[in-house]
């Protein structure tokens, strides 16, 4: 697990360089959440820079998951766990360097990519302590693979988490918050992806 530590290490410490902008960006800036990441208070040229910082935020995360495996199955799986990682270590600088979010309902803008993901910061939290509990699982677990099933699953479920944070991606755009949650369409899509990937993996093992 000394790649998986090393790993850690780095996402926490590219949240605090994350966490760092957008404090200087408030310094710039005021807005009103779910704006509080002022993403649509910048004007058109630095927008477009936003959405290529969040790029290759995707790309930095995806080199170093590949730089530590030794294949494609472990790539995938040091990608959740430094993602993970950084999406929380990222709310948990920002509240040390400036005390924000003061609760896990704020509305925040979570990305751009390919619109606005909004959501209180308790929803993304949720889904990345999912991804770091199961990666660390299944990296511990060199010779379990998923089923079919459990990959279908997984996808589905997924895709129902994305669609609560991107169906009112609207209201970014009126720099107003959505009257509530989709909790409805959020909770479903865990337990779905949740689920299958603990059955599947519970059914499928192979030698390493």
């Amino acid at each position: 697990m000394r790649n998986a530590l090393w790993v850690s290490c780095y996402a926490i410490a590219m949240a605090a360089v994350e966490s760092a902008v957008v404090v200087y960006l408030r310094a710039l800036h005021t807005g009103a959440a779910p704006l509080s990441v002022l993403q649509y208070q910048l004007p058109a040229h630095l927008l477009a820079i936003e959405v290529a910082r969040e790029a290759a935020t995707l790309v930095m995360l995806i080199a170093v998951a590949a730089v530590a495996s030794r294949n494609a199955w472990e790539g995938l799986l040091y990608f959740a766990l430094a993602f993970g990682l950084w999406d929380i270590f990222y709310y948990v600088w920002l509240w040390v360097f400036i005390g924000w979010p003061p609760s896990l309902f704020t509305w925040d803008v979570l990305f751009l990519i390919p619109v606005p993901w909004l959501a209180p910061v308790l929803a993304p939290l949720i889904v990345s302590l999912c991804l770091v509990a199961g990666a660390l699982w299944l990296l511990s677990r060199s010779a379990l693979r998923l089923s079919r099933i459990s990959w279908v699953l997984a996808i589905v479920g997924s895709v129902i988490v994305l669609l609560s944070f991107t169906v009112d991606y609207r209201y970014a755009l009126t720099r107003a918050d959505p009257p509530r949650f989709r909790w409805e369409i959020f909770w479903p899509g865990i337990v779905i992806g949740v689920g299958g990937v603990v059955w599947g993996s519970r059914r499928r093992v192979f030698p390493p």
